[in-house]
């Protein structure tokens, strides 16, 4: 697919991934070898009918396809942007044995892309069933569980702590990756279906979970994500010039830090910006960091580059960019000057045996303390549970890391009508399965009640 040069790019916060034209996601529709067992329905989280919708590209009936995909998928234009497909449906891709897989990701990409510039296509929906269904959150979860639940005939009220809709796909996704009129929009698709947004609703504050059943709703769905970022616990974290990923990106993304002085919300980065951590939002970050003017952006990652949780496209687009990645690096302590960061002491770490993750752990080297340099620090080494409305609905169970226990085919918590998906119950994940997890649960609920009539 075509894209942005990396020396254009990273001057602007346009989307670098440019799309196919009709005429190439046809050909990439070709490709495919409509296999009889379809692995990649079976790798996709929310049952898409791959071969299916790509045989209507093929025969240049986009309209076909559209309904096809979202017959399983509310939100196509962004799954095609930000799904890991090379480890799900593409990765088990027969074509990908010997050669490229096909493109799935960016054939969805094409067809919602192609929709917004025709009329839209809303999926068919139930006759009214009476029953009420709160939603708190309105992130990949909530927004799969409400569109679903609304399409099988019930009124549904997504509750969001936030001023708009879209949780991470808006204040954690870089424009970049993911421009925030193309999550807009399909959120609009949601309302036209019927589905109900109520931002500024802070759930734990202005009602509880228990009082939304008490006062009419019949069931609730919690996907209020995992939005408590985690530090390094190291010295020096409450310097001035030190973010968590979740504020440097929420500035960012949400409230146009890059269109300073348009939007009031300056980030002044300095020369050198030093983002530790080597997942999606680190690499997010330190691109992030270059588009705002830093004249050097560095990774520090504790493992080798064959360790990095990031996907190898943002890897790949990272470097293209010219982001440096300090590997088997870990940092010990932050040092500053006058209160503001200046270094980041290091450690050199060496791969040791395999942990419980299946990758192997690093290992300090002896005396091997180094500085680097840094005028601003991103640390971005993951994000734990929202609290609030766990700590206000009483009986329902938490393990130990906070995350709320839940079946994993039905949603199904402690309490009953209580059901809840996504990071919340996960810890940290992609979108496509807190999609998966939404989708799931709102059958669940479904079934819960047409059976409480």
């Amino acid at each position: 697919m075509r894209e942005q040069p990396p020396a254009v790019r990273i001057r602007n916060f346009e989307e670098v991934a440019l799309g196919y034209s009709e005429v190439e996601a046809a050909e990439e529709a070709a490709r495919c070898l409509q296999c009889r067992n379809a692995p990649c329905v079976q790798g996709c989280p929310v049952g898409i009918d791959i071969p299916a919708f790509i045989r209507a590209v093929a025969a240049r009936d986009v309209a076909q396809a559209i309904s096809v995909i979202k017959v399983s998928n509310a939100l196509p234009a962004v799954c095609g942007r930000v799904c890991p497909q090379e480890t799900q449906c593409q990765g088990v891709c027969t074509l990908g044995k010997r050669f490229e897989p096909v493109g799935i990701g960016r054939l969805e990409r094409f067809c919602a892309d192609w929709e917004s510039e025709h009329e839209a296509c809303c999926a068919p929906m139930a006759p009214d069933t009476g029953k009420r269904v709160a939603v708190i959150g309105a992130g990949p979860a909530g927004l799969t569980a409400a569109g679903e639940l609304r399409k099988r005939g019930h009124d549904v009220t997504v509750f969001e702590l936030l001023h708009v809709a879209g949780g991470v796909l808006m204040y954690g996704i870089p424009e970049f990756r993911l421009p925030k009129a193309i999550v807009k929009r399909e959120i609009d698709g949601l309302c036209r279906m019927g589905v109900r947004i109520r931002v500024n609703e802070v759930i734990g504050r202005v009602t509880t979970v228990g009082e939304m059943l008490a006062k009419g709703f019949d069931a609730v769905f919690i996907g209020t994500g995992a939005g408590l970022p985690q530090f390094l616990g190291i010295p020096g974290e409450s310097l001035n010039g030190i973010y968590s990923a979740n504020e440097f990106l929420t500035r960012t993304n949400l409230m146009r830090a890059y269109r300073f002085p348009e939007y009031d919300t300056p980030l002044r980065l300095g020369r050198r910006v030093v983002t530790v951590g080597g997942g999606n939002v680190a690499m997010d970050s330190a691109r992030t960091a270059l588009r705002l003017g830093a004249e050097e952006s560095i990774i520090v990652y504790r493992r080798s580059e064959d360790e990095l949780p990031a996907r190898r496209e943002e890897v790949h687009h990272a470097k293209e960019e010219g982001v440096q990645l300090r590997l088997l690096t870990n940092p010990v302590a932050l040092l500053g000057e006058r209160g503001r960061v200046s270094s980041v002491r290091c450690l050199r770490m060496e791969l040791g045996e395999s942990d419980e993750s299946g990758r192997r752990r690093p290992v300090p080297v002896p005396s091997s303390e180094f500085d680097i340099d840094a005028d601003t620090v991103v640390i971005a080494v993951g994000n734990g549970p929202h609290p609030l409305v766990l700590q206000t609905t009483p009986g329902l169970e938490l393990n130990r890391w906070g995350n709320i226990v839940a079946d994993q085919k039905t949603g199904a918590t402690s309490l009953c009508g209580v059901y809840a998906g996504g990071d919340i119950v996960t810890g940290a994940a992609t979108v496509i399965e807190a999609m998966g997890a939404g989708k799931r649960a709102a059958s669940a609920i479904d079934a819960f009640l047409r059976d409480s009539h």
